[in-house]
């Protein structure tokens, strides 16, 4: 399984270089070619497992993924990007796709997802909260407000009443994460999730703003997939008591 990690400028080109055709399993048992799925980048762990799963399930396909923040993603998606399924960190950016005319069917909702601060390990800056992000002397990440992970941080930010001050706006979740795991800053606003997969590199900090805006995750099959069946199979793997296990263990809320 090929995992791409690729933001706005670089995705297009990879993706018009390589996707294969669909098409049904020897004796139409299943789907072949390549899957092309496009996913919020809280899901960097979770998805290629269930990638792993689906293709062991259907030899001779192969599911490839481009993961960054979900508005990049939409934007792709909008203007033409070859992708067969989109998996948002919230509805925002999926109506953003829907609007475009690229949803086919219905998203589903398959997971939730809550922020959390996260600091490094031994959180040497003794943060306890919010109300930390307001503190200048601190080195803060947030995400920037155009993607999912921004928009709950002004969120819970104007909830708790705390005029943030960050020193970096990422681009995606993942980005931020990164700043607490090479002890750039003393603290970022991320998920649960992320915190999870950082596997004890970093702390979470729980508070209780962050239960007011909780992220719905949708999924759903894109109109012009070039590998329809393939997108059903992940879409269906995804909702599925499986699918939910494995992002439950990642970290993430079931619906």
């Amino acid at each position: 399984m090929r995992k791409t990690a690729c933001g706005v400028a670089a995705v297009l080109p990879a993706l018009l270089a390589g996707c294969g055709a669909s098409g049904a399993g020897p004796g139409g048992d299943g789907p072949t070619g390549t899957l092309t799925v496009f996913a919020a980048a809280s899901l960097t762990d979770a998805f290629p497992e269930l990638g792993k799963r689906l293709e062991e399930d259907n030899p001779g396909l192969t599911v490839q993924f481009s993961f960054a923040g979900s508005s990049a993603l939409a934007t792709q998606i909008s203007q033409g990007a070859p992708a067969d399924v989109f998996a948002s960190a919230d509805q925002a950016q999926m109506a953003v796709v829907a609007s475009a005319g690229r949803t086919d069917g219905e998203p589903q909702v398959f997971a939730r997802n809550a922020p959390r601060i996260a600091v490094p390990e031994g959180n040497p800056a003794a943060v306890t909260g919010l109300a930390d992000f307001a503190r200048e002397e601190l080195a803060l990440a947030v995400c920037a407000p155009d993607v999912p992970c921004g928009a709950a941080a002004e969120a819970v930010f104007a909830a708790a009443g705390v005029p943030p001050r960050p020193d970096t706006l990422e681009e995606d979740v993942r980005a931020a994460l990164t700043k607490v795991e090479l002890g750039e800053v003393d603290a970022a606003l991320v998920y649960a999730s992320d915190v999870a997969a950082a596997g004890g590199a970093v702390e979470g900090i729980a508070f209780p703003e962050a239960e007011q805006v909780v992220n719905d995750y949708p999924v759903c099959v894109l109109d012009g997939a070039r590998n329809a069946a393939a997108a059903r199979a992940f879409v269906d793997l995804v909702l599925s008591a499986e699918g939910r296990r494995v992002l439950t263990d990642a970290g993430l809320r079931a619906p």
